[in-house]
């Protein structure tokens, strides 16, 4: 029972962490219809912000949030009037792809040339053996229950932009169809731009949270994005709640494999979950079945 416990919390609060990268990657598509495979690099570079600012400026990773974030932001506005908005046409999708992949590949030469090919790791106070929690028996690592804290945190407040807010009902006018919001007043490029600086900035914090769990390098975003692109999908693409739920579904059973199979499986039934909810329900979990406006 103590195992299966075990097993169970660290799934769950991994699987926040995970839940945390996956929110700006559903959103972008949700709102702009875009799956932005520059996510994973984005993620990385987020650890590399926080990696120079506690290392060359001594700032806390969780302070450095307030200077990451926002940079972020700016950067994915940026990506997008740049990269993005150019892009016209029924192509436009598929050709989205190409630009994010180039953003990609862009970002990741820029960090190998900054840092090296060499692993970083952030040990810093939140990865102590004493920054845990003692609750029931178990020791639980503050950064894990900070890291859910912060994807719940995300998920909230997105949430909260988008039903209670002004621009928030422009956003999901935006959705369900580009051409009646132009229509009715609504600047398109604007609430793209601002959405895709959203969906990025988040990353920052999910960068973060990842590099003080994992050693990273500039081509850690590889595997990355697979697993985000599979939560995304897993939980319903645009799913901003079906991210977080998604990745604390599979990220669990990954845990309960791992503990009690064999680890190297633990992959394989990642996957193997999506190609099931691929199989019977192609709308993925929490996704709903509609068409999409045009």
């Amino acid at each position: 029972m103590g195992t299966f416990l075990r097993a169970l919390t660290d799934g769950v609060l991994e699987g926040g962490v995970y839940g945390l990268m996956a929110v700006g990657l559903t959103l972008i598509f949700g709102v702009l219809d875009i799956i932005n495979i520059a996510q994973g690099i984005m993620v990385i570079l987020g650890a590399y912000l926080s990696y120079v600012l506690w290392i060359h400026l001594h700032i806390d990773v969780f302070v450095g949030l307030l200077i990451t974030i926002p940079a972020m932001f700016l950067l994915g506005v940026a990506i997008q009037y740049l990269f993005i908005r150019p892009l016209r046409g029924r192509e436009r999708t598929s050709m989205s792809l190409l630009a994010c992949y180039a953003v990609a590949i862009i970002t990741e030469g820029i960090l190998y040339q900054a840092f090296g090919s060499n692993y970083l790791s952030m040990n810093t106070y939140w990865t102590s053996p004493q920054a845990t929690f003692h609750v029931f028996g178990y020791y639980l690592p503050y950064i894990y229950v900070l890291g859910f804290a912060l994807a719940v945190l995300f998920v909230a407040a997105v949430y909260f932009m988008l039903y209670r807010t002004q621009f928030g009902r422009s956003v999901r006018a935006t959705m369900q169809d580009h051409t009646a919001a132009r229509l009715v007043g609504i600047d398109v490029n604007r609430v793209a731009a601002l959405t895709f600086g959203i969906g990025v900035g988040v990353t920052a914090a999910g960068g973060m949270v990842f590099g003080e769990l994992n050693a990273f390098n500039p081509n850690t975003g590889y595997d990355l994005i697979s697993r985000l692109l599979a939560i995304v999908i897993l939980g319903g693409m645009g799913s901003i709640a079906g991210a977080l739920g998604a990745a604390v579904l599979v990220i669990t059973l990954a845990s309960m494999v791992d503990v009690y199979w064999n680890p190297e499986w633990s992959t394989v039934v990642f996957y193997g979950a999506l190609v099931l909810v691929l199989v019977f329900r192609p709308q993925g979990l929490f996704g709903r079945k509609e068409a999409r406006a045009q």
